[in-house]
């Protein structure tokens, strides 16, 4: 075989060869479950001009995933460059294939990216501030990487267990209305499950819905409904990175790993355009700082003084259809009936909102004692940055 500049341009050259070249093998201590090990020995070796090398790992993994498409046009690339030079990505695969093979090669670049650039042990998503003891996972969606990554709850810090290729909204991401195939930005949690049983073939081996829209999105006039997790048509390994109506999809075998790991009404689901990492220092001091705006914000509302505790919420604030001068009305009419409050926090959880949109929520258990009522409940508050301040713009029991 010769090497074939057209056919390196077009997924080697962007995906290992520019902005990735340099970047060391990921660390051992990630555990690969899909295809893109195999991938990038692949693309190496036509890179080494190993093309023989390259058709024994391609035979490789077309046994180990035999319904995965890139694979079987990169098998027909080193085919036919067998005969005669390439002058494109994908030309094995016939002229009439012309936007299939457009949306290989975009999930190539994804694939192979995600693979070589994987954040370091010492990082951590921003967005995963504080989960529950009974929460032990988290996942987190990097749509600009068509990504997903899988954290454990190791005593409160996250911990990375696995990554995944998926795919999105057709239009990309930030959803805001019924029917505009976006998928959402936000903080949310698995909701539910539903069987293979009970679902067409297109939907794969099950699905997950996430609570799309959460009360942040309703009051920023968002809509639509039917956001899920979910899986592949039985015939379809994976599909293109931006192909849904703006669910997050996953390989089947993916999904079914990653199912095992969600607990329903539990798990978060973090959905980001691009994910931003901090060091572990970084992540304890924001972490911290949040915390004790919490604990400041119940010490308020103990010591009786309707003003230190109004304090706390933000102008726009509304609850349970009040507005922020009704709802305090209604609390200092209740504190005149007090002769004392006491208010523990446990169980807490803190999520950071991934897109422009600056906030954090907030879930706890909430033990309230006073001189005439006790009551426990959980509760779910919503923290935006208002005058450089952390202010609670809703809040709930749930």
């Amino acid at each position: 075989m010769k090497k074939s500049t057209g056919f390196l341009l077009g997924v080697v050259a962007a995906a290992l060869i520019g902005a990735e070249a340099g970047l060391a093998a990921p660390p051992a201590r990630y555990t690969d479950s899909g295809p893109e090990p195999l991938l990038a020995r692949i693309f190496e070796q036509i890179d080494q001009n190993s093309w023989e090398t390259a058709y024994r790992e391609t035979e490789s993994l077309l046994k180990a995933y035999p319904n995965f498409r890139l694979g079987h046009l990169i098998k027909g690339d080193l085919l036919l460059a067998r005969t005669r030079p390439l002058n494109r990505f994908g030309e094995g695969g016939g002229k009439e294939a012309g936007e299939q093979i457009a949306d290989l090669r975009e999930e190539a670049i994804a694939r192979l990216r995600a693979y070589k650039s994987k954040p370091a042990e010492t990082q951590v998503p921003r967005y995963l501030l504080q989960m529950r003891p009974d929460q032990k996972h988290a996942v987190v969606v990097d749509t600009q990487r068509a990504r997903l990554y899988l954290y454990q709850n190791d005593n409160g810090t996250p911990r990375f267990v696995a990554d995944y290729y998926i795919a999105h909204g057709k239009l990309g991401a930030e959803k805001i209305k019924e029917g505009d195939k976006k998928t959402p930005i936000g903080v949310y949690h698995v909701t539910s499950s539903i069987p293979r049983q009970k679902l067409p073939d297109f939907y794969g081996s099950g699905a997950f819905p996430i609570n799309y829209p959460n009360e942040w999105d309703k009051k920023q006039g968002r809509n639509g409904y039917g956001i899920w997790l979910h899986g592949t048509p039985s015939d379809t390994f994976s599909r293109p990175p931006k192909s849904s109506d703006g669910c997050v999809v996953l390989a089947n075998t993916d999904l079914d790993a990653l199912a095992k790991n969600l607990q329903l009404g539990t798990t978060p689901v973090i959905i980001s355009n691009s994910i931003e990492w901090l060091s572990l220092d970084n992540w304890q001091a924001e972490r911290q700082a949040l915390l004790a705006m919490i604990d400041e914000w119940r010490r308020d509302w103990e010591s009786l003084d309707i003003e230190r505790y109004a304090r706390h919420y933000a102008r726009d604030f509304a609850s349970d259809r009040k507005d922020r001068a009704t709802w305090i009305a209604q609390k200092r009419k209740v504190n005149a009936g007090k002769q004392w409050i006491k208010v523990t926090t446990g169980n807490v959880s803190m999520f950071r909102n991934p897109g422009k949109d600056e906030y954090v929520v907030v879930t706890f258990e909430q033990d309230y004692q006073s001189s005439n009522l006790n009551n426990r409940t959980q509760k779910r508050q919503y923290w935006i940055k208002e005058d450089g301040r952390w202010k609670i713009v809703h809040e709930d029991a749930v």
